[in-house]
């Protein structure tokens, strides 16, 4: 890149500050990053990069993302798809991590109108695992099933809960209620949240829950081939015995009560009370544990391919390490955008870059950069 490229980054909370400090380390990118929160601002300011307290709900979007090649979105799941759409109405590329629960297929078509390209779900999971699954599927004959267990967890869990939220907790609480969609025999299943729970064993980490959330989004529709599809969420043994008594005795209802004259979701009641609770102290530090299981077919032999890496907290930084892991892929996959290596308007999810020639090296590549390396494995399965 000959001249600087203006990258506006929207939102300034745990993952899109690690983003726009990562970004504003690159001397080929110029970083604005927005957002309704001075106080989130102020120590991204005081390291040098341009800030703008806006509410990016409002008219101030636009003026925002005005004159920025590229857009880079970290605002809460509620806000995506809105965020999503006026972006591109705009013209402008983004490079998205927000889980909202709108299809983001819906924006191909003013995408397209625009001349506008928007990669979306470029965190970990999803994100980082669509972009494995899509390379697999690229080399194999035949996948015949895809598991991702991914888990944000406190190094160090303690009662009441074993959690704490490291992104935003209205997004967790979403995991906790949003049902789960993944594939059995070839159809499509849908399970109420926290259903399929299940134990396993992570080395350096030990026993941990998992269950089935809505994770698989995009590959449900770019990939029905696959008969067997499930992605699952990681906690510390006990905590979603928890989160369901919240969720059976209504805590977690979007449906408003009226308590002493005032109307009052239960949802936001219980976030307001969690809040103290699952919110990290200065220097406490997390841990995440990522593990991708693709199974498949390859020149007629049989094989399981394992994908995993334990990551934790930059203690140098502070930076937590699941805003590292879900930051830095999405870092990557804009500045592979920047870099021209993906040009395709419309509307595209990580496992359409692995179908790019070197998208995936790329990503990979500037992970382990930044300490985050997956470990590959593989095993010849009989039949």
């Amino acid at each position: 890149m000959s001249r600087k490229t203006r990258i506006a980054v929207l939102g300034a909370g745990r993952v899109g500050a690690a983003m726009a400090l990562d970004l504003a380390a690159d001397p080929d990118l110029d970083v604005l990053v927005a957002d309704r929160d001075g106080g989130a601002l102020a120590p991204l300011a005081a390291r040098g990069l341009a800030t703008r307290e806006a509410d990016l709900g409002g008219p101030a979007l636009e003026e925002v993302i005005a004159g920025s090649q590229l857009v880079v979105g970290a605002v809460p799941g509620f806000l995506g798809f809105s965020t999503a759409r006026r972006v591109l109405a705009a013209g402008q590329d983004l490079v998205d991590i927000s889980f909202f629960p709108e299809d983001a297929f819906a924006l191909d078509g003013i995408a397209r109108e625009r001349g506008a390209m928007a990669l979306v779900d470029c965190g970990v999971a999803p994100g980082l695992s669509n972009l494995l699954l899509g390379a697999m599927a690229a080399r194999m004959d035949r996948v015949e099933s895809f598991v991702c267990y991914v888990g944000g967890l406190p190094a160090r869990p303690a009662p009441p809960w074993e959690y704490k939220a490291p992104f935003s907790p209205v997004d967790v609480l979403e995991e906790y209620t949003r049902p789960a969609r993944y594939v059995r025999g070839g159809e499509l299943v849908t399970e109420p949240a926290l259903a399929g729970l299940e134990r396993r064993e992570f080395p350096e980490v030990g026993a941990l829950e998992a269950f089935l959330t809505d994770g698989l989004r995009s590959l449900l529709v770019t990939m029905p081939g696959i008969p067997e599809m499930r992605e699952l969420t990681l906690r510390y043994p006990g905590h979603v015995e928890k989160v369901k008594l919240l969720r059976d005795t209504g805590f977690l209802s979007s449906e408003p009560l009226e308590v002493g004259g005032t109307r009052v979701r239960p949802v936001d009641l219980a976030l307001r009370l969690l809040l103290p609770h699952w919110e990290f102290a200065p220097g406490e530090e997390d841990l995440t544990v990522f593990e991708v299981l693709v199974e498949g077919v390859a020149g007629g032999i049989r094989s399981r391919r394992t994908f995993s890496f334990l990551d934790r907290s930059d203690r140098a930084t502070g930076t937590l390490s699941m805003a590292r892991t879900t930051g830095y892929t999405c870092t990557a996959i804009a500045r592979l955008v920047a870099r021209g290596l993906y040009r395709e308007p419309g509307v595209h999810p990580p496992e359409h870059l692995a179908a790019e020639p070197g998208c995936f090296d790329f990503v990979l590549g500037e992970l382990a950069a930044r300490g985050i390396r997956l470990a590959e494995r593989e095993e010849i399965l009989e039949g």
